[in-house]
């Protein structure tokens, strides 16, 4: 196997359905899938998910009912089950599969009828797992991983929310797969081969999001030499955790930070090379310094060590976009529109000297060094020219407060 990896699909077998679970559910039989349309989110396409991937076991009369009616109340479970089958197995009548009853009925239990064979990527990923894990040559052993971790497209049944049978699986193929990564790690790292070391973090980290397989990636573009790559992914990684998580898990941003920190490793650097990188971009001087919440919490904290020495009044500001009744805008695209609206106009609000962080959905930070109540107040003023528009119903809240420690660290829960 080379360095270079080409990523596996999953096979597709002859005469057989073809199911794919990871990442969504579709269906498909000699190439042409199984399409419900508008019955997508159907009892029938539930009933089939379980159908398809409980093919041994068989599904319980139990394990229907909390599928198919969840919460709701039914008369007669039975009979509303014999109907759902009825329903999918005409479904299924309407393409080019072989003549069968499809649904069957053993001892009280529902399965997949035995004449349609069926060919699922979970239960490949999982058979592959298990070859892997057994398998006691190292080389081989990382091959049979490797497709493993391919064959992985993504959480099971991601769109089937609600389920509890489908969130105990996901959880349990989730957990396979990163017990398959880091087997992976290991064995690459004992090799040193860091290619193929980056390509398993790079798409582990993509079918996985934030589950922290940047750490590998990381430790794989170090060992590589690849300095100024780890410097700016690093940036990038904590960035993207910052926006993800904001405000309400900062402990877990900043233990984040703390872990794939150790990773980080940089070539030798002359003191003048290093001054010029911590001025960073000077191409910004007439806008206020806009950084990750993290970031802003180390200003904020340093700020509160040195202002009773410089004498300096300090204020924090924080902008909430609130819609026409004055209250907080929930998430959707608008509200990220007007986010990245406000963001620019805040920016080109303050002065150099400010500092700017986003926080939660639609809210910004603004630390204002060296001003008074009222130069908050002519802040305020700037911001909403720049950012109201006309008949614009949404607008903008502010609140003030005065740099005092421990104020600040208490009402946003920073750790």
């Amino acid at each position: 196997m080379s360095d270079k990896l080409v990523q596996f699909d999953n096979e597709t077998a002859a005469g057989a359905i073809n199911v794919v679970t990871f990442g969504g559910f579709s269906v498909a039989y000699n190439g042409r899938e199984i399409s419900f349309g508008q019955q997508n989110e159907s009892q029938i396409v539930h009933l089939l998910q379980l159908l398809l991937h409980c093919r041994d076991k068989g599904v319980t009369r139990d394990l229907a009912k909390a599928e198919l009616f969840r919460d709701r109340e039914i008369d007669d479970v039975s009979h509303s089950i014999r109907n759902i089958i009825y329903n999918l197995r005409k479904k299924l009548r309407e393409y080019d599969l072989p003549e069968s009853q499809f649904v069957v009925k053993r001892s009280g239990n529902y399965y997949w009828a035995d004449d349609i064979p069926v060919a699922e990527d979970a239960a490949a990923f999982e058979e592959s797992f298990n070859e892997a894990m057994a398998e006691e040559d190292p080389d081989r052993k990382l091959e049979l991983l490797v497709r493993t971790i391919y064959l992985y497209k993504g959480k099971f049944l991601a769109d089937n929310e609600g389920s509890a049978w489908a969130a105990s699986e996901a959880k349990r193929y989730k957990d396979l797969f990163a017990m398959s990564v880091n087997a992976a790690a290991e064995l690459m790292r004992k090799a040193r081969r860091y290619d193929l070391m980056q390509e398993i973090g790079d798409y582990a980290s993509e079918v996985d999001p934030f589950a922290e397989w940047e750490i590998i990636t990381l430790e794989a573009l170090a060992g590589l030499g690849r300095f100024d790559r780890t410097e700016s992914f690093y940036r990038a990684t904590i960035d993207a955790y910052s926006n993800e998580f904001g405000g309400k898990t900062s402990s877990y941003v900043r233990e984040f930070i703390n872990r794939i920190g150790l990773r980080l490793l940089i070539r030798h650097e002359s003191l003048e090379e290093i001054k010029n990188k911590l001025k960073g971009d000077s191409g910004h001087e007439n806008t206020g310094y806009y950084c990750s919440l993290p970031v802003f919490q180390e200003i904020y904290r340093i700020t509160e060590r040195i202002m009773e020495y410089s004498g300096d009044r300090i204020f924090i500001m924080l902008c909430t976009i609130v819609d026409g009744k004055g209250k907080p805008m929930n998430g959707g695209t608008r509200l990220e529109e007007l986010s990245a609206r406000l963001k620019d106009a805040i920016l080109n609000s303050v002065r150099y000297s400010d500092t700017v962080t986003r926080y939660g959905k639609g809210q910004f930070l603004v630390l204002l060094i060296d001003t008074t109540k009222e130069g908050c107040e002519t802040v305020e003023k700037r911001i909403n020219s720049k950012f109201m528009k006309n008949g614009q119903r949404t607008g903008v809240s502010y609140s003030v407060s005065n740099v005092i420690a421990p104020a600040f660290s208490e009402e946003l829960n920073i750790i």
